[in-house]
């Protein structure tokens, strides 16, 4: 079983037999799959409700995909050395479209996108928050403790407790995001983050200067 369906198996797994890993003590009913749909590779989901989170002009002549894990140390480190200048030299100015897709490959990076994703308008922001603070909510100890500091992040970002809990304890949600992340992984064979698909040809990480030197002359 290769990484991608196994993680997708486990998220499913534990959804079903418990919910979302949310704190028992949070004081939320974890949302539940229906009966015989625990079988990642057997459950058919329809993953076309999932919105792609995007930068830049539609029309632009470049398009990166970048295919990054919250709690991957190297994801953060790209989003506080390398992503600013990205956005202000090619995203901003319309010379690349930018999309961003998270990766699961564990339980937190999971509850990290749940959050990000509650306010759609915010993503970005909350993507923000979610790197700038990584070395401290990954390291906050049981699982209860890291939710609750995903919680505060997404409270600083400005949702309320009600749609914060509304949108950790959707199964629904979450299910269809393990089966769109698996379809992208595995078309563009993604192994490990960050990953970046630039005009279809797939990249691992790389510094400012290497990154803007493949755009430039994708460019010319």
């Amino acid at each position: 079983m290769n990484r991608m369906i196994a993680v997708a198996a486990l998220a499913i797994a534990l959804i079903a037999g418990g919910g979302l890993w949310i704190s028992q003590n949070s004081g939320t009913t974890p949302a539940e799959l229906p009966s015989g749909a625990a079988n990642a590779q057997e459950a058919e989901v329809d993953t076309s409700t999932v919105q792609d989170m995007v930068l830049g002009q539609e029309d632009a002549p470049v398009e990166v995909i970048e295919y990054a894990s919250f709690t991957c140390p190297h994801c953060a480190t790209f989003h506080s050395t390398v992503y600013d200048q990205l956005k202000a030299n090619y995203i901003d100015t319309g010379k690349i479209k930018f999309t961003y897709r998270e990766v699961y490959f564990d339980k937190y990076g999971m509850w990290a996108s749940m959050i990000a994703r509650c306010e759609p308008s915010k993503f970005f922001g909350i993507t923000d928050l979610i790197y700038k603070g990584q070395s401290e909510w990954v390291r906050a100890g049981a699982d209860g403790a890291i939710a609750d500091e995903l919680r505060k992040i997404g409270l600083i970002a400005g949702l309320d407790k009600d749609q914060l809990e509304s949108c950790l304890t959707d199964g629904d949600k979450l299910r269809t995001l393990v089966a769109w992340y698996q379809e992208n992984a595995t078309a563009d064979d993604v192994q490990s983050t960050p990953t970046f698909i630039i005009d279809g040809q797939k990249y691992s990480n790389m510094n400012y200067a290497d990154f803007s030197a493949i755009l430039d002359e994708k460019l010319d």
